[in-house]
């Protein structure tokens, strides 16, 4: 086991036991509230999964690491001079967004350009308007932030037409250049990766027996295909049972996560032992609930968000209050990432093709959970930039 966190052992085993108990051999369809409704399932297998366990908990190990060397780019084009940029938020609410654009502010700041960022609120009408205004103040660059740039794919239309770069944060599930939505490149870390050590960390803590709520917001469809992922993933384990997909929009996260947290506590009880969410909010809202059914801090269940790394989630989890563990994402690095991207554009050269690579903050981690950025980034581009 990695982590290091209080748990009382003998209490801990004796409820994985009895989830043990409780397995039956049937096949998990799943339960995404809000769409469907399923009976309940099983909470774990009979017998675990040795081989996919040990594969797992060596890959923790290794995404725990926080000694990474800088591993992007060291060359490109000097700083352009007198460049604009605008970051079109999905909502602000969202800590992976909002960390992202204040990583972008700082680096602006360092390379000499103008920032304003535009919240959308979370809504499609006012992410469409956020970005038609963006449009109208001609900038030199728009970032797309955190959501599908299809649905403002009129917007984007105009953008291109106008000769305005755009770059997005996970706005598309790969890394790279993107063609159908037309991005100059998207920055994020792999969501293969993302999803698989997620799943790999219950898998690990769980010793491959475990009754798991996964929660996503199925309106992204990023955050979508991060939740299919996290599912195969958990599904390589036969002593992992998925016992429910909750989709709650991330708008909806603070009213709604407390009433589902409630009924699934009801409805699963001990057979709940692990959760993963396809972000960090969510813990936050769930946390009130735990609290109210009695459920320790520490767990169970066990929580991991599969992202962003918000701030308040390393609070949860070096405190030990209803987060166990996060992936986060380097989200000032990306925002230095967005800007370097932006200077590449204007200056006629490729993207940088870097991707961070994935990471597990829990509490048992050297100096505890902690932001998480790979050293020397803000040195390298600097002097990439002249600055």
């Amino acid at each position: 086991m990695h982590r290091t966190r209080k748990a009382a052992p003998a209490v801990r085993t004796a409820r994985l036991a009895s989830c043990a108990l409780l397995a039956t051999a049937a096949a998990l369809t799943g339960c995404e509230r809000g769409s469907s409704d399923g009976a309940d399932e099983t909470a774990t297998g009979p017998s675990g999964c040795p081989t996919v366990q040990a594969r797992a908990r060596e890959a923790v190990t290794r995404a725990e690491r926080t000694d990474i060397p800088w591993g992007g780019p060291t060359s490109g084009p000097e700083a352009a001079s007198g460049k604009s940029i605008v970051y079109v938020a999905q909502t602000m609410t969202n800590p992976g967004v909002a960390g992202a654009a204040n990583g972008v502010r700082d680096a602006a700041r360092t390379i000499g350009w103008n920032v304003r960022v535009i919240d959308g609120g979370g809504t499609p009408a006012g992410i469409q308007a956020a970005m038609s205004e963006a449009v109208a103040l001609r900038p030199s660059g728009i970032v797309i932030g955190g959501f599908d740039p299809d649905s403002t794919a009129q917007q984007a239309a105009r953008a291109n037409a106008q000769g305005i770069a755009l770059i997005g944060w996970h706005a598309v599930p790969e890394p790279g250049p993107s063609r159908q939505p037309d991005l100059f490149t998207n920055v994020t870390t792999r969501v293969q990766d993302v999803a698989r050590i997620s799943a790999q960390w219950i898998i690990s803590d769980s010793d491959g027996r475990a009754g798991v709520v996964l929660i996503t917001d199925a309106s992204i469809p990023f955050a979508r295909n991060k939740s299919d992922l996290i599912r195969e993933e958990l599904a390589s384990c036969q002593g992992v049972r998925l016992l429910s997909v909750e989709n709650i929009p991330i708008p909806d996260a603070s009213s709604r996560t407390p009433r589902e947290i409630s009924s699934l506590l009801s409805r699963f009880q001990g057979r709940w032992t692990h959760s993963v969410a396809i972000n960090d909010l969510y813990f936050a809202d769930a946390a009130p609930a735990f609290r109210a059914a009695g459920e320790k801090g520490s767990g169970p269940p066990y929580n991991i968000g599969a992202g962003d790394g918000d701030p308040s989630a390393f609070q949860r989890i070096n405190n030990e209050q209803y987060q166990a563990a996060t992936v986060p994402e380097p989200l000032s690095l990306q925002g230095w990432q967005i800007v370097d991207e932006f200077n590449r554009a204007f200056s006629g050269r490729p993207d940088s093709g870097y991707v961070a690579p994935v990471h597990i903050a829990t509490a048992g981690n050297s100096e505890g959970a902690s932001a998480w950025d790979p050293s020397g980034y803000r040195e390298a581009y600097r002097k990439i930039w002249g600055k």
